[in-house]
């Protein structure tokens, strides 16, 4: 497998698109806190999770096909674990409005009660 047939497989096995990065093929479309990446680098393909804007390598292989399935079952494991109450991030991404404006009155009411006491 390669870069471009990983993200392929990727999209296929419904894992987020925010989770990875494969360079030259798949940008984050919303950077999260934390995802991992794909990368060619000194001769090496290097798997790695890129954590508050810090990159830590998680594993280096000689070729392309061994990084990518191990960052295939990586992802395919991590995404599949059962979030609880977590909302997909494309609905959050949708409720955006809604959540700032919902976030912004629970302050001002709670500023008003604290203010009050």
């Amino acid at each position: 497998m390669d870069s471009a047939e990983l993200a392929g497989r990727l999209r296929g096995a419904g894992v987020p698109e925010a989770f990875y990065e494969i360079a030259g093929v798949h940008d984050v479309p919303v950077q999260l806190d934390a995802y991992y990446f794909l990368r060619r680098e000194a001769g090496a393909w290097t798997v790695g999770l890129r954590q508050r804007s810090q990159d830590s390598d998680i594993r280096r292989f000689g070729t392309e096909a061994e990084a990518c399935e191990y960052l295939y079952d990586t992802l395919v494991r991590v995404s599949s674990r059962p979030s609880g109450a977590a909302e997909p991030l494309e609905e959050l991404l949708a409720d955006a409005d809604e959540i700032q404006r919902q976030a912004w009155a629970d302050f001002h009411r709670h500023r008003g009660t604290a203010d009050d006491a």
